[in-house]
């Protein structure tokens, strides 16, 4: 758009429109909407910018209509920001309009065409900022709505230029950007080379939508083998986890819908023709391809291959497990820089700690030790008895108290008498610890309201009155963090704090009921508002044996075949339990 006037060929304005829109790609429409607003600006510029100018070009024959509007208002009407001033040029007051005219009414538009006018280099150069302006906002516009569902495809693309590393790819209709960390690594790239890259993200910024690109994501490894997987790509053969040491190796688990074919086999192919694809298209990258087992230890293991596993402890409170190899796998099992034990973390989504038997068999003997001492000292027994009951199981004082005589007086060697007294010094034990807690309690200044609060024992109490916690009130203006431990940020870094109840490996939801018990005790909340849990969560997990069928029983008193289904389930359960144990004894 030269100096040339709104009064130039009709069609010389489609033209441009036309070419404009073929070139980046957008809808000419979007570029006729621009060249009028960029004439309404030069009009405003020529005429006033206070007047209604609006621009109209025909779509089909290029006629430009070029027209100023005043609306008729309310005689009462006041601008929005009462700083700003009414404005007489696009705005009439009904009083004023109904003198010049009797049917004026509020709404009612008075236009008045304009002739056509020159534009000055000021105009021009105004113009040509709107119009590019807003061909900019439309083509970011398209390649967002053309990306947006496209995250997670693999796309072909031209190397278009290299920045610091990261490179930008042209990928036709819109051009990504793949960072220096989302590539393999010793791979090297020249402008005008050929590219396979996945979308991982779109993100819409100011400076336009960003394409993001990478060769390095899990997710690139996965759809390039649905490309070479006639399984995988059908469905047959899901790809239900993958993790990735881009170049160097990569583990992924899948799983058959079709009993009849082997996943891992079908993904490997014939003398391995598949996976050999997909690894040079990864530059040499090693692939596990292992089986998804829904039985988390099971997985686990198949995850940490090609080492051997002795024994999985998960601890799905922290989602950590303990994994137990043999001496001469603990390499194998960690891998080079810890990268076989990494890519099975990411994999399972499991925290990994891995020891070998020998470190696993020094522990026990060192729990055994300690237990040991413990029965020697708070019994009074020599080494041999209180080994005897570390060995049944036995491994704090409160279970041997507690249970029933006959369990001790089955052991080998032992006799009622024996348990009896056993038991007498265990009770006496708990009682001189209980009086030094409570001692040491009061000492602390641990009002008898705390211990009130259910589910706060007297250890518990003591630790609270350390951690400066003494009154019910001080118990219930804790946080979960603060009772269980958390992090929290400072200066920068990840910092652990210790909470008071930490030693107590209380879960968070006890944690919670601790906190919203006290604030019972306290008065704060009412008792209806804590969480009850369902009646047949009480039913299943509350009880066993005979107390279960007694408990099912009076859960559903009233209702004959209830309590029938309840009892009979009771008596499957315990059924089920005992055998349990006779195959645990075996």
């Amino acid at each position: 758009m030269a100096a040339t006037g709104v009064s130039a060929n009709r069609l010389e304005l489609l033209q441009i429109a036309d070419a404009v829109a073929r070139e980046k790609n957008i809808e000419k429409e979007i570029v006729i909407e621009a060249i009028e607003e960029a004439i309404q600006k030069g009009a405003k510029s020529r005429y006033g910018a206070h007047h209604d100018i609006r621009a109209k070009i025909d779509p089909k024959t290029g006629e430009l209509a070029l027209t100023r509007h005043v609306t008729v208002v309310e005689d009462d009407w006041r601008p929005e920001d009462e700083l700003e001033e009414f404005n007489d040029s696009a705005l009439v007051r009904l009083k004023d309009a109904s003198k010049r005219d009797p049917e004026a009414f509020v709404g009612k538009e008075y236009i008045e065409e304009l002739p056509p006018f020159e534009f000055g280099r000021v105009q021009t150069q105004m113009a040509r900022q709107v119009v590019m302006g807003k061909v900019r906002e439309a083509e970011r516009e398209r390649q967002y709505e053309e990306f947006k569902d496209r995250v997670g495809e693999i796309v072909n693309g031209t190397v278009k230029r290299v920045e610091y590393g990261n490179v930008i790819v042209d990928l036709g209709r819109g051009e990504g950007i793949m960072r220096r960390d989302q590539s393999i690594p010793r791979e090297i790239f020249n402008i005008g080379d050929r590219i396979r890259t996945y979308i991982y993200d779109v993100r819409p910024e100011a400076k336009g939508p960003q394409v993001m690109l990478s060769r390095a994501h899990p997710g690139f490894m996965a759809k390039l083998f649905a490309q070479e997987v006639p399984e995988v790509y059908d469905g047959v053969i899901e790809i239900r986890a993958a993790a990735r040491d881009a170049g160097s190796r990569a583990k992924m688990a899948v799983l058959s819908n079709d009993s009849s074919i082997d996943p891992v086999g079908a993904c490997v192919g014939m003398r391995g023709s598949r996976v050999q694809a997909v690894v040079a298209e990864l530059q040499g990258e090693k692939i596990d391809i292992i089986q998804w087992n829904n039985d988390e230890p099971t997985f686990i293991v198949n995850a940490l291959a090609p080492a051997e596993v002795s024994k999985v402890v998960l601890d799905e409170e922290a989602d950590r497990v303990e994994v137990v190899v043999p001496d001469e796998q603990l390499s194998l099992a960690i891998g080079r820089r810890g990268q076989n034990v990494r890519l099975a973390s990411q994999l399972t989504g499991w925290q990994i700690d891995i020891i070998t038997e020998s470190q696993d068999s020094e522990r026990r003997q060192k729990e055994f030790a300690e237990r040991t001492q413990l029965f020697q000292d708070a019994l009074d027994v020599d080494e041999v008895i209180a080994q005897l009951l570390v060995t049944e199981g036995f491994a704090t004082v409160e279970d041997l108290a507690y249970v029933e005589a006959y369990e001790i007086s089955d052991i080998e060697g032992f006799d009622e008498e024996t348990a009896e007294e056993l038991q007498a010094r265990a009770r006496d034990f708990l009682d001189r610890q209980a009086a030094e807690q409570d001692a040491k309690r009061k000492e602390l200044g641990v009002e008898d309201g705390v211990l009130e609060v259910p589910g706060v024992t007297l250890p518990m109490a003591v630790a609270l009155g350390e951690g400066g916690v003494k009154t019910v009130e001080d118990l219930a203006d804790l946080a979960t963090d603060e009772v269980r431990g958390g992090f929290e940020v400072r200066n920068g870094e990840r910092v652990r704090v210790p909470g008071v109840l930490e030693s107590f490996n209380l879960s968070q939801e006890d944690a919670e009921m601790l906190i919203l018990q006290a604030r019972v005790a306290a008065g704060w909340i009412d008792a209806s508002e804590l969480p009850q849990p369902e009646p047949e969560e009480a039913y299943e997990e509350g009880f066993e044996g005979e107390d279960y069928m007694a408990e099912a029983e009076q859960l559903f008193e009233g209702s004959s075949d209830a309590g029938a289904e309840a009892a009979d389930d009771a008596s499957d359960a315990s059924g089920e339990e005992a055998d349990d144990a006779s195959a645990e004894d075996r």
